[in-house]
C-alpha cells in the first residue's frame, strides 16, 4: 500500500477521533430528543472552558423534564462559580413540588454559601428536630436542675444566607433554660410544671436572624442536681474557718514574739541587778571611808538582810 494512503488514512483516523473528542455527538442527540436546545458549537465552547457537557446538559434536561425555566448560560456560570448544579437543580425541582417559592439566583448563592441547598428545602417541608445536651440551671432555692430539650425547627429559606445555624438556636435556648429556672423560686415549681420553661423560652424569639424558624420546644427529661446553695455556704464556712485560723495563728505569733521580748528584758534587767549588787560591798566602803556610813548602820542593815532572808525561807517552805 502507497505509504501516502496510509498517512491519509491517519489523518482521518485522528481527526475522527479529535471531532468526537471535542463534539459530544451522543449527549447532543440526547438533549435535542429531551427538548433541550443547545447547540454542537455550545458544546465546544464548553470543553473549550473545561467545563465537562454532562455536568450541564444532564442537570438542563432533569429541569426541562420538571417544567423549570433555566438557562444553560445560568447553570454553566454556577459550574464556573464552584457551585453544585445538580443539587440546586434538585433543589429547585423539590421546592416546586412543595409549592415553594424558590428561584435559582437565590438556589445559587444559599449554595454558593456553603449551605446544602437540598437539604434545606427538605427541612422546610418536613421540620427536624434538634436535641440540646444537658443544660444545668440553678433555681433560687440553691437547687440545681438538669433540663434536656427537643426543639423542632424548619427551616427558613429566605434567612438562609447569612442567618444563624443549628448552634446558635442551642446557645439560645440553653441560655432560655438556665434564665427560666434561675428565676424560679423554687425547684419544684419547675419540677411540677416543666412546660413553663418552654413557653417562656418560645415567647422570647430565639429564632431571630438565624436560619431557622423554631415551631417548638419541648423538655425532654429534667433531673435533680446538687445542692448548689448549700456547697457554696460550705464554702463559704471553710473560708471563713481558714480565715480565722490564720488570724489566730497571726496572734500567737505576735504573743509569741511578745514573751520573747519581755523575756529578753526581764534577762538584761537581771543583769543590770547583778551587776548593781557587785558594786555593793565597794559602795559600804567607800562609806565607811568617807564618814557617811556608821558601824551600828552597817549592823543595822545587816539585821534587816537577815530578817529578810529568814521570810523568804519561811514562805518558800509554806508554799511546798
Amino acid at each position: 500500500m502507497d505509504i501516502g494512503i496510509v498517512l491519509i488514512i491517519l489523518i482521518i483516523l485522528i481527526l475522527v477521533v479529535s471531532f468526537f473528542r471535542f463534539v459530544p455527538l451522543g449527549l447532543w442527540v440526547t438533549a435535542l430528543f429531551s427538548g433541550v436546545k443547545i447547540s454542537i458549537l455550545t458544546l465546544i465552547g464548553m470543553n473549550i472552558r473545561r467545563v465537562k457537557p454532562t455536568n450541564i446538559v444532564n442537570p438542563m434536561i432533569k429541569a426541562t423534564k420538571a417544567g423549570l425555566n433555566l438557562t444553560i448560560d445560568k447553570l454553566e456560570a454556577h459550574l464556573l462559580a464552584g457551585g453544585d448544579v445538580n443539587m440546586v437543580v434538585n433543589a429547585l425541582i423539590a421546592a416546586q413540588r412543595a409549592n415553594i417559592m424558590l428561584e435559582f439566583e437565590q438556589a445559587a448563592a444559599i449554595d454558593l454559601a456553603g449551605r446544602d441547598v437540598l437539604e434545606a428545602v427538605k427541612v422546610s417541608v418536613n421540620p427536624k428536630v434538634i436535641e440540646t445536651p444537658i443544660i444545668s440551671a440553678v433555681a433560687k432555692d440553691g437547687i440545681e436542675v438538669k433540663v434536656k430539650a427537643k426543639v423542632t425547627v424548619r427551616a427558613n429559606i429566605e434567612r438562609l444566607v447569612g442567618g444563624a445555624g443549628e448552634e446558635t438556636i442551642l446557645a439560645r435556648v440553653g441560655e432560655g433554660v438556665v434564665t427560666t429556672v434561675g428565676s424560679a423560686v423554687k425547684h419544684k415549681d419547675v419540677l411540677e410544671n416543666p412546660d413553663m420553661i418552654s413557653k417562656v423560652v418560645l415567647s422570647k424569639g430565639l429564632d431571630s436572624g438565624t436560619a431557622f424558624e423554631i415551631l417548638s420546644i419541648d423538655i425532654a427529661d429534667i433531673d435533680i442536681g446538687r445542692n448548689i446553695g448549700a456547697q457554696l455556704q460550705t464554702d463559704q464556712a471553710e473560708a471563713d474557718k481558714k480565715i480565722a485560723q490564720a488570724k489566730a495563728e497571726e496572734r500567737r505569733a505576735m504573743a509569741i514574739a511578745q514573751e520573747q521580748e519581755m523575756k529578753a528584758l526581764v534577762v538584761e534587767m537581771q543583769s543590770k541587778l547583778v551587776e548593781a549588787e557587785s558594786k555593793i560591798p565597794q559602795a559600804i566602803a567607800n562609806a565607811f571611808e568617807s564618814g557617811k556610813l556608821g558601824i551600828m548602820d552597817y549592823y543595822n542593815m545587816k539585821n534587816i538582810m537577815a530578817d529578810t532572808k529568814m521570810r523568804e525561807s519561811i514562805s518558800s517552805v509554806e508554799e511546798k
